[in-house]
């Protein structure tokens, strides 16, 4: 469990999972005085790291009826983003009832805290949701709240290691609101952008490097991570094939386009049916010129890997190969999908999602293992999980929020909104000014003791 450090505010941290936000908080000298997660698993694991219960419903303790969340200078949620209906921002809070933000809302307008700063998907900043965002923006201003038209984007991998980052493409929307009041100037109420959604202070994201960065542990061995005999069978045969090009090919990369292994076939044989869709005219072409130029290497290759039996399923026939100059697949990072076996170099991973297979790890010839995970969240060593299965630890980190992009955001909320803060919250202003760039340090001191 982690360690009290002295706190300088309060917050209330809404849809909680795990406790993301919680870990930036309280590194950054917060003190929680409430906490909600509907699902029981996770909120078991956020007590058991927090020392806070968590299992509730916000649709309970904040509406009409009640309202038993307490005062606090900070609200941070991660919160889902249900449509709001299309009647129009002008019937404000109203128009948001019955989705969970309704709920933020209302304690929003119960407590009007110093900051409030949201967190959701990327599609929320895309043209399907511009309705719900504008409602977002609305029904804060008009509460007194000082924030941005434009939503500020950032993935954890754009932030270089000492400020928090980590290597995962994982682009979440923020929306943070520090409170001026209602008798505010209008001008007030409107903000600059957080930040933009690029790299921070020159980074280059591609330097990366996953073993080191992140950094992996050095088993290849680790429980619920192990390859079954057929993954590692179409691996080998896929890494020696990538081989083999590296050698035919005279030290030339693989192409970009996906290679199908069912369309290999002679130019001069390729048919092509009346209807087939552009792209996949383009990707049966291109397959066809490169089967013809290698075919005696492939035919080899297919023969003594049996590719066209049943060890192969479909989905293991294709190869898209995204690892640049990689010369080995067993040097990659890879993921088995519908469209094939993906393969991409070991810089930085795509994100930690809870429905999709975990990232495999080659150099370690298994899967990222929980640990790794949580690292790539930013979560600290000594965060436990328990004895639960691995499959739930995946998909509470793939619901949760990096701790160094909430980070960072606090950070550049205070620099923004400094001249307010300086007023309204100077104590929040003070810690977020006086903490390190990076939240490592502090969450791994938290348990040193």
């Amino acid at each position: 469990m982690a360690q009290r450090i002295k706190s300088s505010f309060t917050f209330v941290d809404l849809f909680a999972g795990i406790g993301g936000f919680h870990a930036a908080l309280t590194s950054l000298g917060g003190r929680c005085v409430y906490a909600v997660e509907m699902d029981a698993a996770a909120a078991a694991v956020y007590e058991r790291n927090w020392g806070r219960r968590a299992l509730g419903d916000i649709t309970v303790d904040a509406n009409d009826q009640s309202m038993r969340v307490p005062r606090h200078d900070v609200l941070v949620a991660g919160f889902p983003c249900q449509p709001f209906s299309k009647s129009g921002a002008q019937r404000g809070m109203d128009e948001t009832r019955g989705t969970l933000y309704w709920n933020i809302l209302k304690i929003v307008q119960t407590h009007h805290p110093k900051v409030v700063l949201l967190e959701n998907v990327r599609n929320l900043a895309g043209p399907r949701h511009l309705h719900e965002w504008q409602v977002i923006v609305e029904t804060l201003r008009a509460e007194g709240y000082r924030l941005s038209d434009q939503p500020a984007i950032i993935s954890p991998h754009l932030l270089p290691l000492e400020r928090g980052g980590r290597p995962q493409v994982r682009e979440r929307v923020f929306i943070a609101a520090t409170y001026v009041g209602p008798d505010a100037d209008p001008s007030a109420l409107e903000a600059e952008i957080l930040f933009d959604n690029k790299p921070v202070d020159g980074w280059a994201p591609q330097t990366w490097h996953l073993e080191t960065d992140l950094p992996l542990d050095p088993d290849h061995e680790a429980d619920g991570c192990t390859l079954s005999p057929s993954e590692k069978y179409w691996i080998d045969a896929w890494n020696e094939f990538v081989e083999l090009m590296w050698e035919e090919r005279a030290g030339c990369r693989l192409p970009g386009f996906p290679l199908w292994a069912d369309a290999w076939v002679h130019s001069d044989d390729l048919v092509i049916p009346d209807g087939t869709p552009s792209w996949k005219i383009d990707f049966l072409v291109k397959n066809s010129d490169f089967y013809t130029a290698h075919r005696r290497v492939i035919n080899r290759w297919t023969k003594k890997w049996k590719v066209y039996s049943d060890k192969f399923p479909a989905s293991r026939r294709k190869l898209e190969w995204q690892a640049q100059d990689t010369p080995r697949l067993w040097d990659t990072v890879m993921h088995f999908r519908p469209s094939g076996i993906r393969a991409k170099a070991p810089t930085y991973l795509p994100a930690l999602v809870a429905i999709t297979q975990t990232s495999i790890i080659g150099p370690r010839e298994r899967r990222l293992s929980p640990r790794e995970a949580a690292r790539l969240q930013g979560l600290p060593d000594w965060f436990e999980f328990g004895d639960q299965r691995a499959a739930a630890t995946y998909k509470q980190l793939g619901n949760g929020v990096s701790v160094g992009a909430v980070w960072h955001a606090m950070k550049c909320l205070a620099e923004r909104d400094e001249e307010f803060l300086k007023k309204s919250a100077p104590k929040i202003l003070k810690a977020i000014q006086s903490a390190p760039l990076s939240p490592d340090e502090v969450l791994a001191a938290q348990n040193a003791h």
